[in-house]
This record gives C-alpha cells, structure tokens and sequence, in this order.
C-alpha cells in the first residue's frame, strides 16, 4: 500500500461513478461488452466497492471492506484539491481448465474511489492502514480555533 500525493485538475464527477449504459439493451453497448468481456466486470468492481466515511472531532475516517485485496494491491492517493483516491484491482481466481464453475458472485477487476475532502483536513498527514481485508484511511482535521471574544466598554 502506497499514499502518493497527485496533482489532477477539478473533476466535477469525483463522488459518483455513474454509467449511463449500464442496464441499457443497446446494440452498441451489448457489441461493446461482447468485444471486450472483462468491460462489464470492470465496471462492476468499480462501482462496488463500498467505503464508508465517518468525521469524529479528531479526523475523517474511510473504511472500505476489501476482502482478499493485499495492501500491496491498493493505493492511496491524495491529488490537488482535496481529492482522496483509493484504487487497487482485485485479481480474478485462475481457472483451471478441468474447472466447472456454478456461480460467480464476487467481483474482481479495478476499483477507483475519490471523496473531495473538506477545507479543515490535514492532507499532508494522512495515514492509511489494513487489517483483516478493511482499509482504514485516516484524515486528521486542523484544529478550529474559537474567536477570540473582546468585551467592548460603553462610554456614554
């Protein structure tokens, strides 16, 4: 696991991934999935990678669960802008040939997550770490400090 600063311009889609195509019965998105079949399970993983993101007075705290993701597999990167990424791949099971499979459930492929980042955070001391297939990313916020208050005396 890696947590590399990047520069990247404003992207106004950084929250959400949306596929337009996605449960559309077009010819031109079903001949695109056909050509290229790992496309649909690309997209998939991607979208499926759920992270959960908590602020407590100290921090912001992301949890994703990644279940048989190595740290080594996963990056962490915070861009220009405020822009927390978490990317990695999750490698699909080698299939041997005298293999019968009944089911695929469990997704695999790239993932690709991004969550701008409030204006109170600390982006040059986050920390990343794993354990038992969950990726905790921890994002210290600066202190806020309380205005000072000044009593003012009425002169008459």
């Amino acid at each position: 696991m890696s947590i590399v600063r990047r520069s990247n311009i404003f992207d106004p889609f950084s929250l959400d991934v949306w596929d337009p195509f996605q449960g559309f019965p077009f010819d031109a998105f079903r001949s695109l999935t056909e050509s290229r079949p790992t496309f649909a399970s690309e997209t998939s993983a991607f979208a499926n990678t759920r992270i959960d993101w908590k602020e407590t007075p100290e921090a912001h705290v992301f949890k994703a669960d990644l279940p048989g993701v190595k740290k080594e597999e996963v990056k962490v990167e915070v861009e220009e802008g405020r822009v927390l990424q978490i990317s990695g791949e999750r490698s699909r099971e080698k299939e041997e040939k005298n293999d019968k499979w009944h089911r695929v459930e469990r997704s695999s492929g790239k993932f690709l997550r991004r969550f701008r980042l409030p204006e109170n955070t600390k982006v040059d001391q986050v920390k990343a770490s794993m354990e038992n297939g969950v990726l905790t990313v921890t994002v210290p916020k600066e202190e806020v400090k309380k205005p000072e208050v000044k009593a003012i005396e009425i002169s008459s």
